[in-house]
């Protein structure tokens, strides 16, 4: 391992904390302002829990992406059940999302963030083919898992306890338990290349990609490679 190999923690500058990170603010700000504009032209079908005309068109649902609606692997991310729903995902958004972009840098939190987004998306297809699912909260998990590999050991703990806070709430009905985990999964290999340095991440990075969308392209044609229809 080499210097670069520093554990990453949320920083403690003042001036940095002030700062917003733009890769996750842009998620919140659009997660925000598309929740508010499907409420508005669903006149309020949003607000009871319902996809509005917005989310119906970026919400990941498996016959549509098997059709070619390949922007819904990425663009669920942006969609949620309600406003409950979308509190809680962008107030941990912030708290996890932000320590962790100021830590590696706008652009590796970017990639990071594509790979667990579809490898959330990918889980969701193989196990729930047929629900349309919304949120970040997979993406949300693959950052905690990235985190989990390159932080220290207290930090860890804290991780370890909100890992199984979440576990709890996956089992929930409704709850998409199948895109938290791929999330997760999918995060801690991002998390090794972090680990062993930019130079490692910058090779890692582009091949954790590909290999993502090729599998969420498997997920999501099942009738090409399970021999079903």
């Amino acid at each position: 391992m080499t210097s670069d190999e520093t554990p990453l923690e949320p920083s403690s500058d003042p001036a940095e904390l002030r700062r917003w990170p733009p890769v996750c603010a842009a998620i919140i700000a659009g997660s925000v302002g598309l929740f508010v504009l499907d409420a508005f032209l669903s006149q309020g079908a949003t607000l009871r829990m319902e996809l509005g005309p917005v989310f119906q068109r970026i919400a990941l649902y498996g016959p549509l992406v098997q059709e070619g609606e390949y922007w819904r692997v990425l663009t669920c991310i942006f969609a949620h059940g309600g406003p409950i729903h979308l509190f809680f995902n962008m107030v941990v958004a912030y708290s996890l999302g932000a320590p962790l972009e100021r830590s590696i840098g706008s652009g590796r939190f970017l990639l990071v963030s594509l790979a667990t987004a579809m490898g959330a998306s990918t889980f969701s297809l193989l196990f729930n083919f047929t629900a349309p699912t919304v949120g970040a909260s997979g993406m949300i998990l693959g950052w905690g898992g990235a985190m989990f590999v390159t932080s220290g050991q207290e930090f860890r703990r804290s991780l370890l306890l909100w890992f199984a806070q979440v576990a709890v709430i996956s089992l929930l009905p409704g709850v998409s338990w199948a895109g938290h985990l791929g999330g997760l999964l999918f995060g801690l290999p991002m998390g090794f290349a972090l680990r062993f340095g930019p130079r490692v991440f910058s090779l890692a990075a582009p091949l954790l990609l590909a290999i993502t969308v090729a599998v969420v392209y498997i997920a999501a044609h099942p009738e090409r490679f399970r021999g079903t229809p």
